[in-house]
This record gives C-alpha cells, sequence and structure tokens, in this order.
C-alpha cells in the first residue's frame, strides 16, 4: 500500500483528534493509542507518523473539546439574539440535561476532563487549554447578579452528581434541582 497524500494526511490527523476528544471525555485520557487508533481505523505505527507523544495528542484533542464548546455557546447566542435570559437558560438545560448526562463523549470537557486535568501536571499546554477552556465557559455563564464560576460550579457538581448515580431516581432529581436553583437565579437577575 503507498504512503498516503499530504491532503490524506492531513485528514488521518483530524480524524485521530476528533476521535480522541470524545474518548477522552467518555472513558479518559488513559485510553491507549492502540485502542484509539483502531476506533479511528488506523494502525498502531500511523500514530506516531502524526503526534510525537501522546501528551501532543492530549493537548490538542483538548483544544479540540473546547473549540466545539465554544462553537456550541455562539449557537446559543446565535439563536437567541438579543435575548441574554433565553441564551443562559438554553445553556443550563443543555449542560443539565438528560441527553448531557448520558452521552460524556459528545459533552463538555470541563466536566468530562477534569479528573484528568487534576491528575496532570500543570506545564502541558493540554492543562493550560483546559484552565483558559474553564474560564471562558465561566464569562459566558455569569449575570449581573452572579459569577460564572459559582454558576458553573453548581452546573459542574450537579452534571459529575448525576452521572455517578445514574440509575437511581437520585440522578434525574439532582438535574433538576440544579436546573431550578439556577433558573431562579437567572430570573432573579433579570438577565
Amino acid at each position: 500500500m503507498g504512503r498516503a497524500s499530504r491532503a490524506q494526511a492531513q485528514e488521518n490527523r483530524k480524524r485521530i483528534v476528533e476521535t480522541a476528544s470524545r474518548l477522552f471525555r467518555e472513558q479518559g485520557t488513559h485510553v491507549s493509542v492502540a485502542d484509539l487508533m483502531k476506533a479511528v481505523g488506523l494502525t498502531h505505527g500511523g500514530f506516531y507518523k502524526q503526534f510525537t507523544s501522546k501528551e501532543a495528542l492530549i493537548d490538542e484533542a483538548t483544544t479540540h473539546a473546547f473549540d466545539e464548546l465554544a462553537e456550541r455557546h455562539t449557537a446559543a447566542l446565535e439563536q437567541h439574539t438579543g435575548q441574554p435570559d433565553a441564551v443562559q437558560q438554553a445553556l443550563i438545560d443543555a449542560y443539565l440535561s438528560v441527553e448531557h448526562r448520558d452521552n460524556p463523549a459528545d459533552g463538555c470537557p470541563v466536566a468530562a476532563l477534569a479528573g484528568d486535568m487534576a491528575r496532570e501536571p500543570g506545564n502541558h499546554e493540554a492543562h493550560r487549554v483546559y484552565a483558559e477552556g474553564v474560564s471562558d465557559f465561566a464569562d459566558r455563564l455569569a449575570t449581573d447578579d452572579q459569577d460564572g464560576i459559582t454558576r458553573l460550579c453548581t452546573m459542574f457538581g450537579a452534571l459529575l452528581l448525576a452521572r455517578a448515580t445514574k440509575g437511581s431516581p437520585l440522578s434525574e432529581e439532582i438535574l433538576t434541582a440544579a436546573r431550578a436553583a439556577l433558573t431562579a437565579t437567572t430570573a432573579r437577575s433579570g438577565t
């Protein structure tokens, strides 16, 4: 089989990053290179033609996950132009939904990657991207009356608890209670 063209190599890299981003959010960054490449449909050896190390891929996949999050936020803003309260409510409802709880691979990297980032040394690019992404997300959640960090912590904590108690009635109760608390805060702030 001949060598991949430059365009094919770029497409392969893109597929690896997208797949890694999903797998890391779903299973953690401990996913092996062999399992990742199998999921992509490429050989293990092909990985090292694209990346110098697994850490380099984690850096790029983390960036990709936060780029997706920013795109979703931008779409919410466009859908609710001139209605900041509707944007806030859409973000809260989507984040604290059963669908988000059940699909971490397509979900928020803040919740999905927190444990991995806590164990990683702070000098990796992924750690910097993660911290920046958390800050940006918190900024989007801020209202006139409540800082975004408090709101993000409430959403993040509720999502993690809901995932940890999935299968019990408590899981959906946690999502509902957090949504109600944040919705009441949004309504009181008049945003």
